[in-house]
């Protein structure tokens, strides 16, 4: 008979392949499609501070649009909790999407939601602000996973390398872009434009009254036709562009439950 010893090592070995198969380390849990922060069609810049703890990316609008006051946007659905940094983060919201992902929104001017709030992917959480430790108005924005911050990554695409400074690197906003309020047009050969100046290039052409989907409006160049004048522009969802609301077949200037872009 083979000696004891030897059948001791034997099962000693088997053990320990068995607990080696069994406790292999799970993958790590998938990522949600995280959307930018801020509402559709908006353009901003965005760069990080070499100082930072972890890797966050600061966010400015840079489309002539005012930082402060602008909604903040859970960038992925989730579970919203409040608090508060007087010597750092000021209002910030931390959103819990599961799975070992979050996502930090710092800076906040207000909040929108309770804490412990369940929000939707483009939900409004807060505004855009400047408390606690901050110069000036922007969304300080992470992603982390188990407690460990990543590369900002939108839209399944990475945004690192981290520009140093500002209006290196620019983001246009697609959350929230689903919808959209139904207006009917007038007139004919309407131009859509890129963006809301008239010497923007024209991405489409509405050849008669057509049904729209008006995601947003915001100000720009002062457009006079058919006797009237108004600098009130309408993002459409369908032409992905921007066409004065002299055409859309309402007396207000600007559009009512339609937000600012």
């Amino acid at each position: 008979m083979r000696p004891i010893r030897y059948l001791v090592t034997l099962l000693a070995a088997l053990a320990t392949a068995l607990t080696a198969t069994l406790f292999v380390a799970a993958p790590a849990q998938a990522a949600p499609l995280f959307k930018a922060p801020y509402p559709c069609g908006q353009r901003w810049t965005y760069s990080h501070h070499s100082a930072e703890v972890r890797l966050a990316l600061d966010f400015v609008r840079a489309d002539g649009g005012s930082t402060a006051g602008t909604p903040v946007l859970a960038s992925a659905a989730g579970t919203a909790t409040r608090y508060y940094q007087a010597s750092g983060a000021g209002n910030y919201i931390v959103i819990d999407h599961g799975g070992g992902w979050k996502t930090y929104y710092f800076h906040l001017a207000a909040f929108s939601v309770a804490s412990g709030a369940w929000v939707n992917q483009g939900q409004q959480i807060g505004t855009t602000g400047s408390t606690g430790n901050s110069s000036g108005a922007h969304i300080h924005y992470e992603q982390l996973y188990n407690g460990v911050g990543q590369n900002i990554v939108i839209n399944g695409a990475s945004l690192a390398p981290y520009p140093g400074s500002y209006h290196q690197c620019y983001l246009t906003s697609d959350n929230g872009c689903g919808g959209g309020t139904a207006f009917w047009t007038w007139g004919s050969g309407i131009r859509v434009r890129s963006d809301v100046r008239l010497a923007a290039p024209v991405v489409a052409t509405l050849a008669g009254p057509t049904l729209v989907y008006v995601l947003c409006q915001k100000q720009g160049d002062t457009v006079t036709a058919d006797g009237y004048t108004n600098n009130w522009w309408a993002r459409l969802r369908d032409q992905n562009g921007y066409m004065t609301n002299i055409y859309i077949d309402h007396p207000a200037a600007q559009l009512p439950g339609v937000p600012v872009c």
